[in-house]
C-alpha cells in the first residue's frame, strides 16, 4: 500500500513543477515513474477527503502520462470515455492547485468539463461515446485540412455497449486517422460480463511479435509482386493464430490496425508504442493496453468494484467513513424488497446494466442466480430484453440509474409501452445525486416519462412506500416506472406485509385552507416541515402526497386546489414538462383557471455538482424554500 500523505505539502516534488503537459515532456522516463507515484499519492489523499472515482483513475496513471508525453495536447485531442478515470489528467493539465476542491460545491468537476480546461475535449460522464466523438472530430479535421491527432480512450467495460461498435464500424468504413486506446482492466464498475469481455481477456504481450512482423513486411514488400504474394499468405496465417491468442481479429475485421496487447504500467513500452502509433497516418488504429484497476493502492486493487466510486474514506485502512446514525438507503430497501418478493413469486426476474452493486441487486444475484441478468453497459438492450421476458410470462424488473435510463427511451416507448407489457423500471438516483454532477443528476425522468401512454409512474415519499410501490408494480397489468432518490430514506419503519396501492390515488397528509402543497417523492417530508412552520406563522397549508405522477389523482388534486385557491408543486426534477406541468394541465382541463399555481423545481439549465441539500436549497425545494414561496404567494 502506498504511504499516503499530501505530496503537494512537501517541497521539491515533481508534481509541483507540472503546470501543463509541456512541462511533462521535459522529464526523463525515470522522472515520470516518480511522477506517477506522486500522482497516485495525491489522488488517494484527495479522494479520501472528497470521495470520487478512485480505482479507475489509479489504473490509468502511466497511460495518462504516456499519452500527454507523446501527443501534442491540447492541439491533439484526447477524449476520455466516461471520464471517471481523468484525475491524473486533471492534475497535469493546470488544475493541481484546485484539485482539493474535486467534486466539491463550486469546485472542479469529477469528470472532464470543457469550461474547466482546453485539455478537456468533450463533456463526458456516460459510457461508450468516445469513439463516436473522436470519429466526428477526425472527420471534421480531414475536411478542414487539420493534421492534429484524435485519441479516444475507452475501457473494456464501455466496449460492451452497442454504441461503441457503431462508432468502430463507421470508423473502419471512413478510414480516417483515429487512434482508439482500449484500456482493458476486465472491469467496468463491477466485474465485466459477456462473451466480448472474455474475448478481450486473452492476453499476450506481443511486442517482439509486432516488431518482427513489421520487419518481415518491409523485406517482403521490397521483393515486388513475389513478396506481396508471400506476405498475403503470411497474413492469412497470422490472422488464424492471432484469433486464438488476441482479440486483434475482431478489430482488424472492422478495418482497424490492431496493436497489442501491451502492458499498461510500463512507461517505456507505452511511450515507444504510442510514438509508433502517432506516426501512423493510414486509417484508424486500436491500441490494446492491459491495466490494473486500482493500481498502487492495495485495497482498491483487491476490491476494485468497491473503490470504483467511493465516498470519503480512511486512506490508511481503506475503510469508508460512515455516519452510524444514517437511515437505510433507498437502494438497499429496493434490493431487500426485491428478494422478499422473488421468494413469493417465481416469475420475478431482475436485470441490471453493469450495476449490480450500485442498484442494490447483489443479494438478489446471490440468492437467485438463474433469475438475475447483468447485460453489461447496454441499457437499450436491457429494456428490449425485459420486454422479451415479459412476453413469455415473466415479471422483469430493470434497475437503472435515472440518468442512464435516458439512453433507452425509444425501447421503453416502442418495445414496452406500445405493447403494454408488465415491465417494471426501477429508477435509482432520481433527482440530484450530489458530487457526480450534471451528467448523473436524474432530473429529467418525470419529464420524459410523463408523456408515454400506458406507463404508470410512481414516486415514494419514504422507504416503506417504496416497497409497497414495488409490490404494486409487480401486480399491475402494464408497465410501471418507480423513481426514488440517492441516499438514505426517512428512517420510517418498514411494514412486514405488502399491500397494493390503488393506481392513480394520492393521500391527504395534512388538511388546510390557505394553500395546497403538492410535493412529489422525497419532497413530501420537507413539505410537511414547511406546513408546520407555516402554521406557526398563521398560514394553514394542506399537503397531499400524489404518489402517482401518471396517472394523477385528478379528483383529489382538483378538489383541494378549489378549496385552498392556491397551489405550490414541489419536485426534485426539471420544471419543464414535469409534475408541475401535469398539475397545470389538469387544473386547466377542469376549468380551474383562476387558481394560481407555482411550480418549484430546477430551472431551464443543467444543475452543477454539489451536496444534495445545497442543490435543493438553491432550487428552493427544501423546507425553507417552500415556506418562502408560500408566504410570497399569499402576499
Amino acid at each position: 500500500m502506498l504511504i499516503v500523505d499530501s505530496p503537494t505539502d512537501r517541497p521539491g516534488t515533481l508534481l509541483e513543477a507540472i503546470d501543463s503537459p509541456s512541462d511533462l515532456r521535459r522529464l526523463s522516463l525515470e522522472q515520470m515513474e516518480e511522477l506517477a507515484r506522486e500522482l497516485r499519492e495525491t489522488i488517494i489523499a484527495t479522494v479520501a477527503e472528497t470521495g470520487g472515482h478512485l480505482a479507475p483513475s489509479l489504473g490509468v496513471v502511466e497511460l495518462t502520462l504516456a499519452l500527454h508525453y507523446v501527443f501534442d495536447t491540447p492541439r491533439d485531442k484526447l477524449i476520455w470515455d466516461v471520464g471517471h478515470q481523468a484525475y491524473a489528467h486533471k492534475l497535469i493539465t493546470g488544475r493541481r492547485d484546485r484539485f482539493q476542491t474535486l467534486r466539491r460545491y463550486k469546485g472542479i468537476s469529477g469528470f472532464p468539463k470543457r469550461s474547466e480546461s482546453d485539455y478537456d475535449t468533450v463533456e463526458t460522464g456516460h459510457s461508450s461515446t468516445s469513439v463516436s466523438h473522436g470519429l466526428g472530430m477526425a472527420a471534421a479535421k480531414a475536411i478542414r485540412g487539420h493534421q492534429a491527432k484524435v485519441i479516444a480512450v475507452i475501457g473494456d467495460g464501455s466496449m460492451t455497449a452497442g454504441m461503441a461498435f457503431e462508432g468502430l464500424n463507421h470508423a473502419g468504413d471512413l478510414g480516417r486517422d483515429l487512434v482508439v486506446v482500449l484500456n482493458d482492466n476486465e472491469m467496468s464498475i463491477s466485474r465485466n460480463v459477456g462473451a466480448l469481455s472474455s474475448f478481450l481477456s486473452r492476453k499476450m504481450t506481443g511486442r517482439m511479435v509486432r516488431r518482427l512482423r513489421d520487419h518481415i513486411e518491409e523485406r517482403l514488400l521490397a521483393l515486388s509482386s513475389v513478396g506481396e504474394n508471400i506476405l498475403t499468405m503470411l497474413r492469412k496465417s497470422e490472422e488464424s493464430i492471432k484469433g486464438f491468442f488476441t482479440p486483434g481479429m475482431l478489430f482488424e475485421a472492422l478495418k482497424f490496425k490492431y496493436v497489442g496487447p501491451i502492458p499498461g504500467h510500463e512507461l517505456g513500452d507505452l511511450v515507444a508504442t504510442l510514438e509508433n502509433v502517432r506516426d501512423h497516418n493510414h486509417g484508424p488504429v486500436l491500441v490494446h493496453v492491459i491495466t490494473t484497476k486500482g493500481k498502487g493502492y492495495v485495497p482498491a486493487e483487491t476490491h476494485p468494484g468497491d473503490y470504483h466510486g467511493i465516498g470519503p474514506f480512511d486512506a490508511a485502512t481503506g475503510q469508508p467513513r460512515k455516519n452510524p446514525g444514517a437511515a437505510v438507503s433507498y437502494t438497499k430497501v429496493f434490493g431487500d424488497t426485491l428478494c422478499r418478493l422473488a421468494r413469493q413469486d417465481q416469475r420475478l426476474v431482475a436485470i441490471t446494466a453493469a450495476m449490480p452493486g450500485g442498484t442494490g441487486m447483489l443479494p438478489f444475484a446471490a440468492e437467485f442466480p438463474d433469475r438475475f441478468f447483468d447485460v453489461g453497459i447496454a441499457e437499450q438492450h436491457a429494456v428490449s430484453f425485459a420486454a422479451g421476458l415479459a412476453l413469455e410470462g415473466l415479471r422483469p424488473v430493470f434497475a437503472v440509474y435515472s440518468s442512464f435510463m435516458q439512453r433507452a427511451l425509444d425501447q421503453l416507448i416502442h418495445d414496452v409501452c406500445l405493447p403494454n407489457l408488465p415491465v417494471t423500471i426501477a429508477l435509482d438516483r432520481s433527482g440530484v445525486v450530489g458530487a457526480d454532477g450534471p451528467t448523473h443528476h436524474g432530473v429529467f425522468d418525470l419529464s420524459f416519462l410523463r408523456f408515454i401512454p400506458n406507463l404508470t409512474v410512481m414516486s415514494p415519499k419514504d422507504e416503506n412506500e417504496l416497497q409497497q410501490m414495488l409490490f404494486t408494480a409487480l401486480h399491475h397489468a402494464g408497465p410501471v416506472a418507480i423513481r426514488y432518490p440517492r441516499g438514505s430514506g426517512e428512517g420510517v419503519p418498514l411494514e412486514s406485509s405488502f399491500c397494493r396501492l390503488e393506481i392513480g390515488k394520492g393521500e391527504v397528509l395534512r388538511e388546510g385552507s390557505g394553500v395546497l402543497l403538492l410535493p412529489v417523492g422525497n419532497r413530501v417530508y420537507p413539505a410537511l416541515v414547511a406546513a408546520q412552520r407555516l402554521a406557526e406563522a398563521g398560514i394553514d397549508a394542506a399537503v397531499i402526497n400524489p404518489r402517482f405522477v401518471r396517472p394523477l389523482d385528478g379528483e383529489l388534486i382538483a378538489a383541494w386546489a378549489a378549496k385552498t385557491g392556491r397551489v405550490i408543486t414541489i419536485e426534485d426534477n426539471s420544471i419543464l414538462g414535469g409534475f408541475g406541468s401535469g398539475v397545470l394541465q389538469l387544473l386547466h382541463e377542469r376549468g380551474l383557471h383562476q387558481v394560481p399555481v407555482t411550480i418549484l423545481g430546477y430551472p431551464d439549465h443543467f444543475v452543477e455538482h454539489g451536496p444534495q441539500a445545497t442543490l435543493w436549497a438553491d432550487a428552493g425545494i427544501d423546507a425553507d424554500g417552500i415556506v418562502r414561496t408560500a408566504q410570497a404567494l399569499l402576499r
